[in-house]
Order: structure tokens, then C-alpha cells, then sequence
């Protein structure tokens, strides 16, 4: 059930996120860096398995892309739906182990623990219920907030010991492209979330609106990386940057009238390995 390469992926946000304070001046601590980010693992293993436990239903019907829609393992293989949430269950109390023993052992810090609390609540609830955010129409917005911003704060954190307000504003670019993200990977399932009842933003709205989302998502993350260029963002990270906007233009064009989400995940993962590169090289 698992995907490696979403693993690598969240590796390169929180890698953003480390860049960007070591660039700031923070000194690189490898052992605390590795330490931070396998206490984190469990927590996005445990977000992955509510997420495959919640769309069970979806998976059953959905014709998936490679970028859409859950593994699809279960539906796959015939195994049962509780594999999940036993799976969920495991991994969250692994999270709270992990988390519990590397506080008491000095190895993370009370601010770590607490934003590793608060990305497993979010993450979880993006799926499961008493809030089942993404089946409320705004799991785009939380998984921008949680992919887009506080996964690469807690890189943030790792790397220097303290997250301010200020430390977020970097990351609002990519944050608005992971949003945008969202919209074009939700899109293709949209019939079978219906059907499932699972009231997603795009069965909510219809593909016009969607489309004016997508085109003002990507004039927003473009945007805002120009107004922070010079004094927040340096320049040549917008540079950087800037490799993935073909992918948003040829994203924002398909959307709605193709199924596949490539491009818009393009963009995503585009920007986010040029920011890395650019922050490091920043740094030298």
C-alpha cells in the first residue's frame, strides 16, 4: 500500500526545508536532521494508510492514473479494507512511540514533537472522520497547508531549533502549486468520489469554476514567488522556480478536458527540487 516515491518526495520537501534555514544560517546537524525526519516517517506512513482505508470505496470504482486515487493496492489484490486500518492504527502508535522516545531521550524537541502532532492530526483527518476534511470539500486546502508549508517548516525546525512566522512565507509559492496539484489529481476521480458520497471540491463545483481555480492558483504561486523575490525568496531560487511554470501553463490548459494530472504534479515537484538545488547553491 505503500509509494516509495511519495516517501522521496516528502525526503525533498523536508530537504527545502532544511536548505532553506542552513541558507538563513543555520549550521547542518546530520544526526539530528536523520533522527527529525524518521521520527516523521511513521507519521506520513500513518496518513498514507487513512488515506487508502477512507477511498477503499473510490478505488473499487475509479479508473486510476499513476498520479490519482489511491495504490489501488487493496482493490487489486482483494485484500481486505481492515488491512488498512489496522495498518493506520500500527503506524499511528509507532508515531506516538517514536515521538514519545525521542523526546525523552533529548532528540527532539518540544516544538518538533508538537508539529509532528499536529501534521499526523491534520493528515489523518484529511480522510477519516470526525472531521474527513477531504470529504468536506477542503482536503485540497489541508494538504496544501500540510505538504505545501508545514512539512518543510518542520525542515525548518530540524535545521535550526526555532519556526517562526516569518519561516512560512518562503514556502507559499509551493504551497499554492501542491494546492493546484490537488485540484488536477482529484479531478479524474470525481465520478467515483460521487458515487461514494465523498463530497470532494471538484463534485462540488463545476469544471468552468475549476477551471478558474486552477488558472488562479497558478497566477497566485507565481505571484506571490515575484513579490517575495529580492527580500524573502533570493532571486535565483525564483529563477529556479521558474523551470516549472511551462507545466502549470500546459496543466492549467488540459485541466478538466484530460484526465491525466501530470502536469500539474510536473509543476509541483519541478519547483520543488529547483528551490532545493537553488537554496543549496545559495548556501555556497
Amino acid at each position: 500500500m505503500a509509494r516509495p516515491e511519495q516517501v522521496l518526495l516528502m525526503a525533498l520537501v523536508y530537504a527545502l526545508g532544511v536548505s532553506v534555514a542552513v541558507a538563513r544560517g543555520a549550521s547542518l546537524d546530520f544526526d539530528h536532521l536523520g533522527v527529525a525526519f524518521a521520527a516523521f516517517v511513521p507519521v506520513a506512513l500513518s496518513i498514507h494508510y487513512a488515506n487508502e482505508y477512507a477511498d477503499y470505496e473510490t478505488d473499487l470504482l475509479a479508473d486510476r492514473t499513476p498520479f490519482s486515487g489511491g495504490s489501488g493496492a487493496l482493490a487489486r489484490t482483494g485484500l481486505p479494507r481492515s488491512l488498512a486500518r489496522r495498518a493506520t492504527l500500527a503506524s499511528g502508535l509507532l508515531s506516538v512511540v517514536v515521538a514519545a522516545g525521542g523526546f525523552l531521550g533529548g532528540l527532539l524537541s518540544t516544538p518538533e514533537v508538537a508539529l509532528l502532532l499536529v501534521i499526523g492530526a491534520l493528515g489523518v483527518e484529511y480522510s477519516l472522520p470526525p472531521l474527513a476534511l477531504a470529504w468536506r470539500g477542503v482536503g485540497a486546502v489541508d494538504n496544501a497547508i500540510l505538504g505545501g508549508l508545514l512539512l518543510p517548516a518542520y525542515g525548518v525546525l530540524a535545521a535550526s531549533g526555532s519556526l517562526g512566522i516569518g519561516d512560512f512565507v518562503p514556502f507559499v509559492p509551493f504551497a499554492l502549486l501542491v494546492f493546484v496539484n490537488l485540484l488536477a489529481t482529484t479531478w479524474p476521480d470525481r465520478d467515483p468520489d460521487a458515487a461514494v458520497g465523498k463530497r470532494t471540491l471538484v463534485t462540488r463545483l463545476s469544471a468552468r469554476t475549476l477551471r478558474g481555480l486552477h488558472i488562479g492558483g497558478v497566477v497566485a504561486a507565481y505571484g506571490s514567488l515575484l513579490v517575495a523575490t529580492g527580500t524573502v525568496i533570493p532571486v535565483s531560487v525564483t529563477f529556479a522556480t521558474l523551470l516549472a511554470l511551462p507545466f502549470s501553463v500546459w496543466g492549467a490548459v488540459r485541466y478538466t478536458r484530460v484526465r491525466s494530472p501530470f502536469p500539474a504534479v510536473a509543476a509541483m515537484v519541478v519547483a520543488a527540487a529547483a528551490q532545493f538545488c537553488a537554496w543549496a547553491v545559495f548556501v555556497a
